[in-house]
């Protein structure tokens, strides 16, 4: 490669990645998906049929219907957290609330696991706040024909509240300039 060669257009992989980037930027992404994982957490154990070399362990207790339904909630909620971002402080604690439910009533919550994430999720999506968007910058002063840029004029300053010019002389905190650069 040489200097003279061109950046290359980025492909379709690169736009993809930079979009969805983008998208997840503009919501409570990480928090929709600690969220949604809880719920899976939840609802996965007392439904699942574990291995154990021959012997086949199943989780079938009463709270089968609790994690089912404290399941599906969370998975809900975390969906709504990525499409519906305004929501984010009623989703959030709705999902600290079911996390904190599914301790008594699904399995410890999820053996433990599926209530911390659901937990840290709910936390996550009550903090997040969208960002302010970019401002664009404005161009800088072209140069003149000579070459040097070409200064704008410095508005005056004013003392802070005062509609007088900053003058610095007869400083003393009658004046308003609360003692600034007196020297004693």
């Amino acid at each position: 490669m040489s200097a003279e060669t061109p950046a290359a257009e980025p492909g379709q992989f690169t736009r993809r990645r930079q979009q969805f980037r983008a998208w997840r930027g503009t919501r409570p992404f990480w928090a929709g998906l600690f969220v949604m994982l809880g719920g899976f957490l939840i609802l996965y154990f007392p439904y699942a049929h574990l291995q154990l070399g021959h012997l086949t362990m199943t989780m079938g207790t009463p709270g089968g219907s609790s994690s089912l339904i404290i399941g599906g909630l969370l998975f809900v909620l975390g969906i709504i957290l990525w499409f519906q971002q305004h929501i984010r402080v009623f989703g959030g604690v709705a999902a600290i609330l079911l996390a904190l439910v599914s301790i008594p009533l699904s399995n410890i919550g999820g053996f433990i696991v599926g209530f911390l994430c659901a937990l840290t999720g709910g936390a996550m999506a009550v903090a997040w706040s969208p960002g302010a968007p970019a401002q664009p910058q404005s161009p800088a002063p072209a140069p003149d024909p000579g070459g040097s840029p070409v200064d704008a004029p410095r508005p005056e300053q004013r003392v802070y509240g005062l509609d007088k010019p900053n003058d610095l002389s007869e400083t003393n905190p009658a004046n308003g300039a609360n003692g600034r650069h007196s020297a004693g």
